[in-house]
């Protein structure tokens, strides 16, 4: 019996805690974006379009859900930014103290602060990979240091970043940018080299991801709260993603700011899509 309310509708005994390596931990919140609303829909349109992929994965030649995928309750109910960063912090750290996989699926970015809280005590020599339309880098916004324009910033002061596919900032942000950091999508646009360039800048060997879906461009993923011209393509992440994974330790990620559409569904299928490959990319070795 498949479970439907699990990542990818697995069979049971795919989708049980106990059997599972890898958590997915849904976090629906939506309560300082600035413009489109709707990313708290994420997590479910995420975990719907999932029961639609084959789990068979041909680059790869596996199937990653054996390793076990659970899906835990979602996180809702929270107001505020901080109560939200702290739920997911505590929620995930009690699986990685399980010695789980975790992956937090958004909402909002805001959701982020709170994994990447949880992994770095976990994992005390970390970097995090931001792929992101947006720097993020607010001290603070609408009077919140813990909006999602302010997420990297707030990440910034728990270990170093890497930022990946920006094209988009506050003048204000300038000053807390590290160029060295930074691969602007203007800068790696037709290159061949980026990916390994901004693998290098990571100067940990353990590595978290930050995904903002508003990094692919809104050809392909127009399902966001702040679509961005000019952005990355589905192969150039997945480059990105696979050489990340043969030369760091990928400790855990999350992708979130999907905001589902009702008339287009292309975007949540490509999001799950996108989690279950850079799984197959982390777990490769699953027959």
């Amino acid at each position: 019996m498949n479970n439907k309310g699990s990542f990818g509708h697995l069979p049971e005994q795919y989708s049980r805690p106990q059997n599972a390596n890898i958590v997915i931990i849904p976090v629906v919140y939506d309560k300082t974006s600035t413009w489109i609303k709707g990313s708290e829909k994420g997590p479910d349109a995420i975990i719907e379009a999932s029961a639609h992929m084959e789990l068979y994965d041909i680059e790869t030649d596996s199937q990653v859900y054996k390793k076990g995928i659970y899906t835990d309750g979602r996180i809702e109910g929270l107001r505020e930014p901080q109560e939200i960063v702290a739920a997911v912090e505590e929620r995930a750290g009690k699986w990685l103290e399980r010695d789980k996989f975790v992956v937090v699926i958004g909402g909002e970015h805001t959701v982020s602060i709170g994994s990447v809280k949880a992994h770095s005590k976990i994992y005390k020599d970390l970097t995090v990979l931001q792929l992101d339309a947006h720097a993020d880098l607010r001290d603070e916004f609408e009077d919140s240091k813990f909006s999602h324009a302010c997420v990297m910033a707030r990440i910034k002061e728990i270990c170093p970043i890497v930022q990946v596919g920006i094209r988009s900032m506050d003048v204000s942000e300038k000053e807390f940018l590290d160029n060295d950091r930074v691969f602007f999508c203007k800068d790696i646009h037709n290159t061949k080299d980026w990916s390994a360039k901004a693998i290098a800048r990571l100067t940990t060997p353990k590595v978290y991801v930050t995904i903002d879906m508003d990094v692919f461009d809104p050809s392909i993923m127009p399902s966001t709260g702040t679509p961005e011209p000019g952005g990355l393509l589905w192969y150039d992440v997945l480059a990105l993603l696979k050489l990340l994974c043969t030369k760091k330790e990928v400790v855990g990620f999350d992708v979130v700011e999907l905001c589902p559409a009702k008339t287009n569904k292309a975007p949540d299928f490509l999001t799950a899509k996108l989690i279950y490959k850079f799984l197959s990319y982390k777990f490769g070795d699953s027959k």
